[in-house]
């Protein structure tokens, strides 16, 4: 009898983007608010084409920010050298919003969704963390100056054949690097493989003679906004697991904590990893879902995929006794009123420690200080 192969496939793409290039430029000017104004409201979404970029969404704060300096400041952080025309056409929070979100309601209705399972010891799907290492690497090596020709603008794919009663094989890896014009094709793409690709793969004890996919359409000059438009909350898949789990359709770049597009997202995935490490389960997916206005969820959504140990009920019924899953109880019990956004689309929201290459920003939903919790109700 044939074996079943099933392939599954993650994809990542780098800070130079177009459209991380608008979640970070978001997610920065969201980080100066509240490093002068802890209650800051930030909706702030960014378009980026050619050398322009337009701010739009809604501020209430009392910061005093330059916004259109931040926007050209983090265009030069990522590595392009034109300065960019910004029109900046944000507003103040509605007051039909704000009349909720002042009493601790949601600011906005909407379903959120965590995962972990045990492919990885960050308790994070396997393809979408080797997807990002491939991103990593490729542009830490580009910083140091060691990967000749490569430009900010990169993708990576991983597609993974699970087979039965064998175990994870690499079956692709697809690299789209930006490049300069006078490139060595050869040497470019030899370095990506010897490098990159394969240094990934040994990483994870894989097999090297995968199929490679390298700028598949021949060359690629044109990168960043100036060879596509850019959006924020365009990579919400990218930014979370991948496509191994759903996810509710609301993007987290540009929105300060009371949005719980990104808060319940968050201690969604904080809760998915705790009880997944706590030994009760090999994976689980976590719903919330809110009404705007409305400080708890209208309801929580638990599925082991047939893993758990224990009936998940009793885990949903520990979930509604330990946690407080309002706005305001998980900005407090994730400690999200500080400035820790502006990185969170470098290398996607999960399965990181830290957030900074100093290790000094911690992913507080990262965390796994509720094992026991979870534990006890083996």
């Amino acid at each position: 009898m044939k074996k079943l192969k099933n392939l599954f496939t993650s994809e990542a793409v780098s800070i130079g983007h177009p459209d991380h290039v608008c979640d970070m430029i978001s997610d920065r000017i969201l980080d100066a608010c509240l490093r002068e104004d802890a209650n800051a409201r930030v909706a702030c979404e960014t378009m980026a084409k050619d050398d322009f970029i337009i701010l739009s969404g809604e501020i209430s704060t009392t910061a005093h920010i330059d916004v259109e300096q931040i926007a050209k400041n983090t265009i030069k952080r990522i590595g392009y050298t034109y300065t960019p025309r910004v029109l900046n056409l944000l507003s103040k929070q509605s007051p039909d919003i704000a009349q909720g979100v002042d009493i601790g309601g949601a600011g906005d209705q909407g379903i959120m969704f965590g995962y972990a399972n045990t492919e990885t010891p960050e308790y994070m799907p396997l393809a979408i963390t080797m997807a990002h290492d491939l991103i990593k690497l490729a542009t830490k090596l580009r910083e140091e100056g060691k990967f000749l020709y490569a430009e900010p603008d990169m993708k990576s794919q991983v597609t993974l054949a699970y087979e039965e009663g064998e175990t994870t094989k690499i079956d692709t890896m697809l690299m789209s690097i930006q490049h300069t014009e006078d490139y060595q094709e050869k040497d470019f793409k030899d370095f990506i493989k010897n490098e990159i690709m394969i240094k990934i793969a040994q990483k994870y004890q894989l097999n090297t003679d995968f199929k490679i996919l390298i700028n598949p359409t021949g060359k690629f000059v044109i990168g960043g906004p100036e060879g596509d438009a850019g959006l924020t909350g365009r990579k919400i898949i990218v930014d979370t697991y991948g496509g191994y789990a759903p996810h509710g359709g609301g993007a987290f770049s540009g929105k300060d904590p009371t949005k719980v597009d990104r808060s319940a997202a968050y201690m969604a995935r904080y809760l998915a990893k705790n009880i997944v490490a706590s030994g009760i389960a090999k994976e689980c997916l976590i719903q919330l879902s809110y009404a705007i206005g409305v400080a708890q969820p209208i309801s929580i959504y638990v599925d082991c995929k047939n893993t758990n140990q224990v009936e998940q009920q009793k885990i949903i019924d520990a979930i509604y006794d330990h946690f407080d899953l309002s706005p305001k109880g998980i900005i407090e019990k994730l400690q999200l009123r500080n400035p820790i956004y502006s990185e969170t689309c470098n290398g996607g929201h999960f399965g990181r420690k830290y957030l900074d290459s100093e290790n000094k920003i911690k992913c507080s939903w990262e965390q796994l200080d509720s094992i026991e919790i979870f534990k006890q109700l083996g």
